[in-house]
């Protein structure tokens, strides 16, 4: 029988853990297959012996997969109901000491955002977020906390200018901030879900997801929030069943734990 993108699938699994079966099919089958044409490869048999046996083809499998975008700031509109509204509410039930998660947290602009923006609200050593990822490259390049200007453009000057060190070719983010974010490998369709949060911050992901698998993911997202908890979600999603998954939905974006 001809190996084909079902056998693929199956390889994949065994091999990172990662279950395509649990994406979009049309949508991540397209994908990979212009990436695998992309680095000379014609079927997805040879695509995975290349994948088994050359460590930079993983590594370029992985992140290409895992549809790194993101922006410190992004939809700044969202970020400003966070401010306003959410910190405050946060605070009043919870204390200054608040658990949040930043899930798919790619190259860590997210996470940072979250950061800076605590930080006008509470000392620094208050913060602390858990900040998670597939892909163990960008994960890497979020400790390291190096950024293009073009990756800040949206962020507010008072955030740029106190918390990130200018240099010839982009922008360091200073050591206090770096110290209030932990970054950790995390796969949200199979690993072990943290618990105790207060926020979670999950924003243009669960999109690539299938419907069931969507499901999957807010109710362990309900599971992980104390009663009251928030989940912040991204500008190209919405929860159309929330009550259902145990959220009332308390702004466009944002979904309290029932």
């Amino acid at each position: 029988m001809a190996y084909d993108y079902e056998n693929f699938k199956k390889d994949i699994y065994k091999l990172t853990n990662i279950n395509l079966s649990l994406y979009k099919e049309r949508q991540m089958k397209r994908r990979i297959e212009t990436l695998m044409t992309r680095v000379g490869f014609k079927n997805f048999e040879d695509y995975f012996q290349g994948i088994k046996t050359d460590e930079k083809l993983l590594r370029s499998f992985v992140s290409y997969l895992t549809i790194n975008v993101s922006e410190f700031y992004r939809n700044p509109n969202q970020w400003e109901v966070f401010e306003k509204e959410m910190i405050p509410y946060l605070q009043n039930k919870f204390g200054s000491r608040l658990n949040i998660w930043s899930a798919a947290c790619s190259t860590g602009d997210e996470p940072y955002t979250i950061a800076m923006i605590l930080a006008r609200h509470l000392p620094l050593n208050k913060i602390h977020i858990q900040a998670t990822d597939i892909d163990e490259d960008v994960l890497r390049f979020a400790k390291e906390g190096f950024y293009s200007a073009r990756s800040l453009e949206r962020l507010p000057k008072d955030l740029l200018n106190k918390h990130f060190e200018k240099q010839d070719d982009g922008y360091q983010i200073k050591d206090d901030i770096k110290a209030c974010v932990e970054f950790k490998k995390h796969n949200l369709l199979e690993d072990r879900y943290p618990t105790g949060m207060h926020m979670i911050v999950c924003r243009n992901v669960v999109i690539y997801f299938t419907d069931e698998a969507k499901d999957k993911v807010y109710r362990q997202f309900n599971q992980t929030l104390n009663p009251g908890g928030v989940l912040f979600i991204g500008s190209t999603e919405q929860i159309i069943h929330a009550k259902e998954l145990g959220f009332n939905a308390t702004d466009s974006f944002f979904y309290e734990k029932m």
